[in-house]
């Protein structure tokens, strides 16, 4: 895994307004109500917005609305710096066509991708995604104590980019595991566009929230300078980590399709097209408020074919790429989840068990350690007598990490060194656990 672009895909510069594959009546309502909600604005911060090179696109733009008379220039700034230091201003014939463009949308971001343009570079981005080896799996998990049966099905199932079922009881990793796979894979980057275009329509496809930006692999590709002077790439395309994206109760279908503002009247792209590249990580799943076997269903022809069909409100289907893997994670036995047939179109299935003995007290041990808790075997072996042979009580991998945090809570209220003595773990467990 490396840090570069992981295909060499950089998205290829523009230079004129046919390069945009967008028409020039749809960039100028765009413009327009840019300015409408900006008020004065000069050229080179037009360009920003729209996220189009001001040589070539922006002033060809700007100098068509001021032929119509829709803008008008108000002021320039000495320095030679051209038009793109004009300050520009809309007039009552621009605000009257920027009123109608906000009746059909009232997007006015970056200038979107069109969809056949973002399908090939997903295609191109997909096919080169580097793979891991058993070494570069023991780094990213060094931190998580498996048994080598399920450390070596994990790699596989990465490599596959198509579908991982991890199940087991709660309490031994597996989101742990997933965050370990989504950092892994984020060390690898690509390039996805800000917003994507399909017959007019607009949808919003990076968010902050779910993408994490990365630097730029050419400095000069985007930012002011740049739209300045004429990107070397495509300014509407940015740089992210591969997306690892978690979605848990909330999860309906609806959230799995092209999601519509009627206010606003453009798209929220689906968790999934988010996640294009990427993981999408159900987690809890069966926890959702739609039936697992609903949820089970919209996802056979994407898990099968490798694309997936969204529709926009107009009642159009869209084809779109589904290079994601997707990984399911339950608490729940999976036979009240799914049937055969669907986990056979599963590719990948792991159980995360409880620890053993052995591996409860490594993860003790190093848990103890990282949290300045004294540890001691002795302590262990009462903790293990009293509190979970006694009682019946299963290992689960995150107990230690609890354990310890009670253990700091006590001895801190007591004033004392925070140790495994046998009074710090009766204080601890009593506290912690609860006899169901």
């Amino acid at each position: 895994m490396t840090g570069q672009s992981s295909s060499g895909f950089v998205p290829g510069p523009i230079t004129k307004v046919e390069d945009t594959g967008i028409s020039i009546l749809w960039l100028q309502d765009l413009a327009l109500k840019i300015l409408y909600f900006g008020g004065y604005l000069s050229g080179f911060k037009i360009a920003e917005e729209i996220a189009l090179p001001f040589a070539g696109v922006v002033d060809a733009i700007m100098e068509s609305l001021k032929r119509d008379k829709l803008v008008e220039v108000r002021s320039s700034q000495a320095g030679g710096l051209g038009e793109g230091a004009y300050t520009y201003a809309i007039t009552s014939a621009g605000i009257d066509r920027a009123r109608e463009a906000l009746d059909r949308s009232q997007y006015a971001g970056p200038a979107p991708v069109p969809m056949d343009v973002y399908i090939r570079a997903m295609h191109k981005q997909g096919r080169s995604r580097a793979t891991v080896t058993a070494r570069v799996m023991r780094q990213a998990l060094n931190d998580i104590i498996l048994n080598q049966k399920t450390f070596h099905q994990i790699g596989p199932a990465v490599n596959s980019g198509t579908s991982l079922f991890m199940y087991g009881p709660p309490g031994n990793g597996k989101t742990s595991i997933a965050r370990a796979i989504g950092q892994l894979m984020g060390a690898d980057t690509m390039y996805i566009p800000f917003s994507i275009y399909i017959d007019g329509q607009v949808v919003k496809l990076y968010d902050d929230v779910n993408h994490d930006r990365a630097a730029d692999e050419d400095s000069t590709g985007s930012g002011t300078g740049s739209l300045r002077a004429g990107a070397r790439r495509d300014p509407r395309w940015v740089r992210i980590k591969r997306p690892f994206i978690i979605v848990g109760g909330e999860l309906t279908l609806e959230g799995l399709d092209l999601v519509f503002d009627d206010t606003n009247k453009f798209y929220e792209a689906p968790f999934q097209v988010k996640a294009t590249g990427g993981i999408l990580l159900i987690d809890d799943f069966g926890r959702q408020q739609v039936r697992p076997r609903d949820l089970l269903n919209r996802w056979i022809v994407p898990l099968e074919n490798r694309v997936d069909f969204l529709t926009l409100h107009t009642g159009r289907k869209i084809e779109v790429p589904f290079d994601v893997l997707v990984i399911f994670s339950t608490n729940l036995p999976p036979k009240d989840l799914v049937d055969e047939a669907f986990l056979r179109r599963l590719r990948h299935k792991i159980e995360i068990s409880d620890p053993t003995y052995e591996e409860f007290r490594e993860i003790f041990k190093r848990v103890a350690q990282s949290k300045q808790v004294q540890y001691s075997d002795q302590g262990l072996a009462y903790l293990l007598q009293e509190w979970y042979i006694k009682h019946n009580r299963k290992l689960r991998a995150s107990h230690p990490r609890d354990i310890c945090d009670q253990i700091l809570d006590v001895s801190s209220y007591l004033g004392v060194q925070a140790t495994m003595d046998r009074d710090l773990l009766d204080r601890a467990a009593s506290a912690y656990f609860v006899d169901l």
